[in-house]
């Protein structure tokens, strides 16, 4: 089975895309855009969105341009933590059993792992560096927020135009074809008389 490459995708893309252009927005949202993620500081510009490429800038202060990125000055990461309070940690009184966690009862180990993925995505989660995830989503709102419109004034000028597309059909089917006369004498049926 052959690949198409990436290049060729690209080229058809656009021939592809006139013909779905009055389609719906909430057909429109996934997940395929280009994001471009730029970090700016100070004054500087940020470059402009494209039609493929959506371009989010997060500006920070001038001051931060030549530091050490703040989420690494310094470590919170579990990894830094001691197995001593690690430890500590999983030594919760009246939890045991399979997925609590617990250092005594048949399968207490099981829900360690885990409270552990929970506890680093809520880290995550809570964390102070940039959101580029909420900055997306909000550069793809503001970009889908025109769709809407868009396939509302394409649909109806494809709409004038197939109207006056079948009023010319219409009236081609109720003309004269050619070489006939455009107008026919009217011939009226001579009749006799009844009774002679």
């Amino acid at each position: 089975m052959k690949r198409i490459s990436a290049a060729v995708m690209f080229a058809a893309a656009p021939a592809l895309m006139a013909g779905f252009a009055a389609a719906p927005a909430a057909a429109q949202d996934d997940a395929g855009d280009q994001v471009n993620m730029v970090i700016v500081y100070g004054d500087d510009a940020c470059p402009v969105s494209t039609e493929e490429v959506i371009t989010v800038c997060a500006r920070k202060n001038e001051s931060e341009r030549f530091r050490i990125p703040e989420n690494l000055r310094t470590s919170d990461d579990p990894a830094n933590t001691a197995w001593a309070e690690r430890a500590e940690s999983f030594e919760m009184i009246g939890a045991f059993g399979a997925f609590s966690c617990s250092p005594t009862g048949a399968g207490g180990f099981t829900g360690c792992t885990q409270e552990m993925i929970d506890a680093a995505y809520g880290e995550k989660g809570e964390a102070s560096g940039i959101r580029f995830a909420q900055l997306i989503a909000a550069a793809r709102a503001e970009r889908l927020s025109t769709i809407d419109e868009e396939a509302a004034e394409t649909q109806a000028r494809v709409e004038v135009l197939e109207k006056a597309y079948m009023d010319k059909l219409e009236r081609e089917r109720e003309g004269a074809l050619p070489g006939e006369e455009e107008t026919l004498p009217a011939v009226t049926p001579t009749q006799d008389p009844p009774g002679e």
